[in-house]
């Protein structure tokens, strides 16, 4: 009995030191993100030449409009070249788009996957341009967005994440997916950039350096997950990220429970992947100097909001009820710092009547999570698409 108090009492410390990891690190980005200003960038006269990559695998709903869409970015016409890699489309989306100011990309292969698409796209431009800038099937960027890009990396970024916010809110997965996306701008996003670290990429409203995603773009495999792994290769380089919060891209929040699960299956699996492949890897770089590849690995640690939510007022009531390793008062202050990290960095339209909605679904939200949990294995070596143009 002594054998098992013990492997409980030093179960519990470690458990401990984990989750209290987690709630400073968010905290610390939390209170960044709201208590510093945005870094606004100077604007640039002279106007550098984009090309918008846009790959859409059986994405007929929504491509169309999005191509639409893009001509129409407030941008000079001879600096902007619009690039649809289509991948499984149907014939009749593909003569539509073959009518638009574009050039169409038809890829196919027997396991899709978005590095994949880009790749060829790459190959297949010939033109010379300053800047790259990969968008999802579904995004649609604010009129001022090139502009806005455009300013951030002329100010000397190689790398620039735009603002992505919800396209849609009608229901309650696409709400809490949308409240979801708002804490990570601050948290991974604002936070960082406030605290001199590069931001966090997404993988769409995404901008780089031509001449570095073209180089950077052959050695990205992943099946899923591609931006986290060109963003680990390049933080690695200590090629560094610029966040521009006032270049919105709206981007559709997926409406249904399956893909809301299976989407974040994906980044699940993908996250274990790179922390598995690179954990070693960030504590060396962290003796070299460089902070921002260890703060991404650094981040692959981190258990979803949604579990950590869970967690923190179930360990605290455990702590009651037996002797801890740890006081309840430490494990109360690091739950409400969890709790308070999170409040902090939802973004102020999301604080109306509807977010009581959402805080009662959390609890269905935290079991789904966590039987996922027990489903990661193989689905980052699998495609796992997620559809659009379902918001009604």
């Amino acid at each position: 009995m002594a054998y098992l108090n013990s492997f409980i009492y030093a179960l519990s410390l470690v458990v401990f030191i984990f989750l209290a990891l987690q709630a400073l690190y968010l905290l610390i980005f939390g209170l960044a993100g709201r208590l510093f200003p945005s870094e606004i960038y100077p604007v640039c006269p002279e106007s550098g030449r984009f090309v918008i990559y846009i790959p859409s695998y059986k994405e007929d709903s929504v491509i169309v409009n999005t191509a639409l869409a893009a001509l129409s970015i407030d941008y000079p016409i001879d600096k902007r070249h619009v690039v649809v890699i289509a991948d499984s489309l149907a014939p009749e989306t593909l003569l539509k788009l073959r009518e638009l100011p574009i050039q169409v990309v038809e890829v196919s292969f027997d396991k899709s996957t978005k590095a994949l698409a880009l790749n060829v796209a790459v190959n297949q431009t010939r033109a010379e341009f300053d800047y790259a800038l990969v968008l999802d099937a579904d995004n649609v960027c604010a009129t001022d967005f090139l502009y806005r890009m455009n300013d951030a990396l002329k100010s000397g970024y190689k790398v620039v994440q735009g603002q992505r916010v919800a396209k849609n809110t009608n229901t309650r997965i696409a709400l809490l997916d949308a409240i979801s996306e708002g804490i990570n701008n601050n948290l991974f996003r604002k936070g960082h950039a406030a605290l001199g670290l590069s931001c966090a990429i997404i993988g769409s409203g995404m901008a780089l350096d031509f001449g570095l995603f073209k180089q950077i773009m052959p050695e990205i495999t992943a099946i899923g997950g591609f931006d986290k792994e060109m963003e680990l290769r390049l933080l690695r380089s200590c090629v560094r990220f610029g966040y521009a919060e006032r270049a919105l891209v709206y981007d559709e929040k997926t409406t249904q429970k399956t893909a809301f699960e299976n989407q974040r299956r994906r980044w699940m699996s993908a996250q274990v992947h790179y922390m598995q492949r690179y954990l070693g890897e960030g504590f060396r770089q962290l003796f070299k100097g460089n902070i921002d590849f260890f703060d991404k690995v650094f981040q692959t640690l981190l258990l979803p909001r949604i579990l950590l939510l869970g967690i923190m007022p179930v360990a605290f009531v455990l702590s009651l009820v037996q002797i801890p390793a740890v006081p309840p008062a430490y494990w109360c202050f690091i739950g409400v710092s969890t709790y308070l990290a999170i409040v902090l960095s939802v973004p102020a339209q999301y604080f109306n009547k509807r977010l009581g909605s959402v805080a009662l679904a959390l609890p269905a939200a935290f079991f789904s999570m966590f039987k996922l949990l027990f489903k990661l294995k193989g689905a980052n070596k699998t495609f796992i698409h997620t559809p659009h143009g379902h918001t009604k």
